[in-house]
């Protein structure tokens, strides 16, 4: 994916929200339309209003601190908590679980409330929109219990895709791990991602899920990480994992 280029006059301020943490640059872009940002006192009606450093930008009157260096976190996400910021039914949240001095942070893509497992959180909205592209072709692996008759051949065919009441899944492997009676664990790999979408596929199988577990979000592994466990990805893996350039030394005086 293309970088917006580095401009003299500084950093496009939906780009500067989405590094900032604020939102989503999508997200950012809506929350300017809706006249709540300003710059120096003035409102933003462009997302393509360039701040430059020392700018002072607030988003409902608050001030937003400069984005700080991009960060990346796996947190194992137990069930029962919504993947949003507020939730008007007053379920508990992810975000109400973390630890305060991580500051605010943002999802990459989401886990429904009954889903658990690996959850990318990240400070940067650009690095977030980033991750979530289906461009990136990275798979996301989960361990499925299911309740009911498994059909190897079914699953197998989950590999040439699936459309189920109008929608289209693209190709998905699925394969059982073990079974006991009419309960089996499988193992599920995706790149797409739709909303509740193994859930659908299952019940299209007349498989019911009673525990989905993401244990892989592209090269990011969940690993041995205690539920409800946060821990930071290390810089260099991250610029590794997304040909990132390391950031240059200055070179020690003779």
């Amino acid at each position: 994916m293309a970088e917006d280029a580095p401009s003299p006059r500084g950093e496009r301020i939906a780009k500067w929200l989405a590094r900032a943490g604020v939102a989503s640059r999508r997200d950012a872009e809506k929350i300017i339309a809706e006249g709540r940002v300003k710059l120096g006192g003035q409102p933003v009606t462009q997302p393509a209003t360039f701040v430059a450093p020392g700018d002072i930008v607030t988003v409902d009157g608050r001030p937003v601190a400069e984005p700080e260096r991009s960060r990346l976190f796996r947190y194992h996400k137990p069930p029962g908590l919504v993947t949003t910021h507020r939730d008007p039914e007053g379920r508990p949240t992810v975000f109400e679980k973390l630890p305060p001095e991580l500051g605010r942070l943002i999802s990459v893509g989401r886990l429904d409330l009954n889903s658990e497992g690996l959850l990318l959180l990240t400070n940067d909205g650009a690095l977030a929109r980033r991750l979530e592209l289906p461009a990136n072709g990275w798979v996301r692996r989960y361990r499925v219990r299911v309740f009911g008759a498994v059909e190897e051949r079914a699953l197998a065919a989950l590999a040439r895709g699936v459309t189920i009441e109008g929608v289209r899944y693209a190709p998905i492997e699925a394969g059982i791990d073990s079974r006991k009676g009419d309960n089996a664990w499988l193992t599920v790999a995706l790149q797409e991602g739709k909303n509740r979408e193994i859930r659908r596929v299952m019940a299209h199988l007349g498989l019911a899920v009673s525990r989905l577990i993401r244990v892989a979000y592209g090269p990011f592994q969940l690993g041995q990480l205690p539920r409800g466990a946060v821990e930071e990805v290390n810089p260099k893996v991250l610029r590794e994992q997304l040909g990132l350039a390391a950031p240059a030394r200055r070179r020690r005086a003779e």
